[in-house]
């Protein structure tokens, strides 16, 4: 069996050495004197760094709650310790109710898992999980090729009989059946579920088989299969579980004995280490634990989203981490519908990791839906052209709306979203979503450049924007507005909702952008850009503060509006919509917004952090992430509790960790790239944040003043930066050290040329060449704690 270097990290623990965390502020005075920065490079140990974040397990997680999230994408997988090993297979593709395709159980690890000396890791950087205890010794990854995921034990009994069960329940109905050492479950089902079902076949297989000897397989219930073997003589040992995409079709049986023979050690770690150094990481250092916890979670949810981001559909719904559910069939919401509210920080954290191909299912979800959200809309929104997404959307495009606990065989319809005639309703006539969506399309162009990928996506952007434009009624004032619409989940049927006026105000421009690079659309753009000037400025109310007061951006124009939902609508336009910044007219509007919002720190995505970076907050950032993390994150493996059953576990926490994080130290919305706009003073930040054209921003802060700031040019341009020393001269140099410019402007024009390197230095800095050090960590060797919460047990 292969085991990495990393993975002896428990005879390190047994020398008594204390877990990384620092705890004094001394500790980061003395990293003062460094720079990761040396000839063009900057010098990250990506293994380990990671390694800090890696989950430590000192007992057992035995419960499905304490399950561990492993995946490749398309294949997720639960592992927790109950009945001596037991897994949960999930996939994105057994829609509509996203049933598992079985767990796995090994009774005979109970030597290890209950062993008084067993340990465990959730390796991050090589995506495998490694446990040791009673002399055993296991590795348990998922492969990349072929969705199996591998079991390989050293140092069993060799003259013990194993056993692996490949289990479902009631009701499931599978065919079970084995032959050739392998037990399989398979079974499909049309998807006829209730209004716009689609029609499809989907299903669920597994199949198991394991190395060793005496291998035999059985049918051991309707519902199960079972492999008995005895380890190698040196006990050694393997189960193998292949769980491909699986619909019934002709043929996609045929590869399962390759899948299940397919065991390299090595694939796994490649493409693990590989996605690793592609992210852009942060590492945090601070003097009472609460940076370096938060930047577990970031890590954490970086990790999950490269293990549930490769199939056809997202892998998360209604900000759940649906791949790495350890509770069966269970889900609290419509495992078949997709909310986009919860899925908004999510596609940003990834933009500015510079993993943004993770999002490609995201994008999927609505191109490849565009003409059923045409008819949908059509048929729904008065025959009006263009598409007005639904917020809640199942993923063949309706806007049927279902709630939790619904009994499959009388379906219950809840709401219908984009319905001119629903009922009033939570997203019955929210029309912002198809911006929103829009707006990430172009988003996704300006990070990556991919002309490409803007062809085949803007006709998305061109029929939201179709779509408001009809909507739109002229009033007296002689300008254009929207009503009935809701603004969000927030107010039903509203006058001009924030939501409404936000969207148009952003997507009308990047629409009309769009549309002159792929030369198209005149007449649109004609229509967008005059438009543009009718728009309603956003609603205002007055609202009594602590200090009096205040005047703050309102939910929509019509002030007798009842509350629906705990959102807070006013500050949509600081994000995700990028129209008020810190250099906005409208800054002390939107402060003021923040600072008398509704619900602060209410909900498990409370975008509180992320709309703290924008205003320039820093110390906001820092009390509202960590009340945000105190208050919901829940489960040892770094998920949120927010509601539904123990083990459905919410990523959509972690997402909104990850996204605050990076807009902290580096920010680049609307063309002009900050440098540590909103870094907590009592965090130290170093890493990389990935800007507009596959540009790299690397930089290091000290108590809030950043001390190395450099450039990775992706393309040929001229940057607009925000001086990161205000009011001082700054000089910019290349890799070589040649000066490419010199200035003490506010906002500096920094010529650079693809896949060049460029540093930013004050020019009066008069100190000393900080010492090169590259940016690492040691790997943990406890469980992390904040307040009542951890991550490991």
């Amino acid at each position: 069996m292969f085991l990495p270097s990393r993975h002896s990290f428990y005879l390190v623990a047994l020398l008594g050495l204390a877990s990384m965390q620092p705890n004094s502020l001394a500790q980061g005075a003395e990293r003062v004197s460094t720079t990761a920065w040396k000839a063009g490079h900057f010098a990250v140990d990506t293994a380990g760094l990671l390694g800090r974040s890696d989950i430590v397990l000192g007992q057992p997680n035995t419960k499905p709650a304490e399950a561990m999230p492993m995946g490749n994408g398309r294949l997720g997988i639960a592992v927790w310790a109950a009945d001596g090993f037991t897994a949960q297979l999930n996939r994105a593709d057994t829609l509509p109710h996203r049933d598992s395709p079985g767990q796995i159980v090994i009774p005979g690890l109970a030597a290890l898992t209950s062993a008084k000396d067993f340990s465990g890791r959730l390796d991050l950087y090589n995506g495998s999980l490694v446990e040791h205890g009673g002399g055993i010794s296991l590795i348990a990854y998922v492969q990349v090729s072929t969705d199996t995921f591998v079991v390989d034990v050293t140092g069993a009994d060799p003259n013990t009989t194993q056993t692996a069960i490949l289990r479902l329940w009631e009701p499931r109905k599978p065919n079970a059946t084995a032959a050739n050492k392998a037990g399989m479950l398979e079974q499909t089902w049309i998807d006829h579920y209730g209004p716009e079902a689609s029609g499809e076949t989907f299903g669920a297989l597994a199949a198991v088989t394991a190395t060793g000897r005496d291998v035999s397989v059985a049918v051991s219930s309707p519902r199960s299969v079972t492999i008995s073997f005895k380890p190698a003589e040196d006990g050694h040992f393997q189960v193998m579980v292949a769980s491909p995409h699986y619909n019934g079709a002709k043929g996609q049986l045929a590869g399962i004995d390759s899948a299940l023979a397919n065991s390299d050690p090595q694939e796994h770690i490649v493409w693990w280490n590989s996605f690793w150094h592609r992210a852009g990481l942060i590492k945090l250092t601070s003097g009472d634990g609460s940076g370096e916890y938060l930047e577990n979670l970031r890590n954490l949810y970086l990790y999950t989203a490269a293990a549930e981001s490769g199939d056809r559909f997202p892998g998360s719904q209604a900000g759940i981490a649906d791949l790495f559910s350890a509770v069966q069939d269970l889900h609290r919401w419509d495992p078949a519908a997709f909310w986009h509210w919860n899925l908004r920080m999510q596609v940003a954290a990834n933009i500015d990791a510079g993993v943004s191909e993770l999002n490609a299912p995201y994008f999927r979800l609505y191109r490849e839906n565009l003409a059923n959200i045409k008819d949908w809309t059509s048929k729904h929104m008065a025959g009006r052209p263009g598409i007005c997404v639904p917020e809640t959307m199942r993923f063949n495009g309706a806007g049927v709306e279902y709630e939790g606990d619904w009994n499959p065989s009388k379906p219950a319809v809840i709401g219908l979203n984009c319905d001119a005639g629903s009922r009033p309703y939570y997203n019955a006539r929210t029309l912002s979503t198809a911006a929103e969506v829009s707006l990430w399309i172009w988003r996704q162009y300006l990070a990556t450049g991919d002309r490409a990928f803007l062809a085949s996506n803007y006709p998305v952007m061109a029929a939201s924007a179709q779509f408001l434009l009809a909507y739109e009624t002229g009033g007296a004032d002689g300008k254009m507005h929207t009503h009935p619409s809701n603004a969000h989940e927030q107010q039903w049927d509203t006058i001009d909702p924030t939501t409404d006026l936000s969207a148009r105000s952003a997507l009308f421009p990047a629409v009309a952008q769009a549309a002159k690079l792929l030369d198209t659309d005149s007449q649109l753009v004609q229509q967008l850009n005059a438009q543009l000037s009718q728009i309603p400025s956003l609603p205002q109310a007055e609202k009594a503060s602590a200090s009096g007061k205040q005047t703050v951006i309102a939910e929509s124009y019509d002030p007798a509006a009842v509350a629906h939902n705990e959102e807070n609508i006013g500050l949509e336009p600081v994000w995700p919509y990028n129209l008020i910044g810190d250099n906005s007219p409208m800054l002390a509007l939107a402060k003021s917004t923040y600072a008398t919002r509704p619900y602060p720190v209410h909900q498990d995505w409370s975008f509180d952090p992320v709309q703290a970076t924008r205003l320039g907050l820093s110390d906001e950032v820092r009390s509202t992430l960590i009340a945000l993390t105190e208050k919901y994150q829940k489960y040892i493996n770094g998920f949120a509790n927010w509601g539904g059953p123990e083990g459905e576990f919410y990523v959509e926490q972690e997402g909104i960790v990850a996204l605050a994080l990076a807009e902290a130290l580096v920010q680049d919305y609307d063309g002009l790239i900050r440098i540590a706009p909103a870094t907590p003073s009592q965090w130290d930040f170093e890493g990389s944040v990935w800007v507009r054209d596959r540009t790299r921003v690397d930089v290091q802060v000290r108590g809030g003043v950043p001390t190395t700031v450099a450039i990775e040019a992706g393309a040929t341009s001229t940057l607009r930066i925000r001086n990161p020393w205000p009011g001082q001269p700054v000089d910019v140099v290349d890799a070589r050290g040649k000066t490419v410019l010199k200035s003490a402007d506010s906002n500096l024009e920094v010529p650079v040329r693809k896949g060049q390197a460029y540093l930013l230095m004050r020019s009066n800095a008069g100190a000393a060449p900080l010492a090169f050090a590259p940016i690492s960590g040691t790997p943990a060797l406890q469980f992390r704690r904040l307040g009542g919460v951890q991550i490991g047990k």
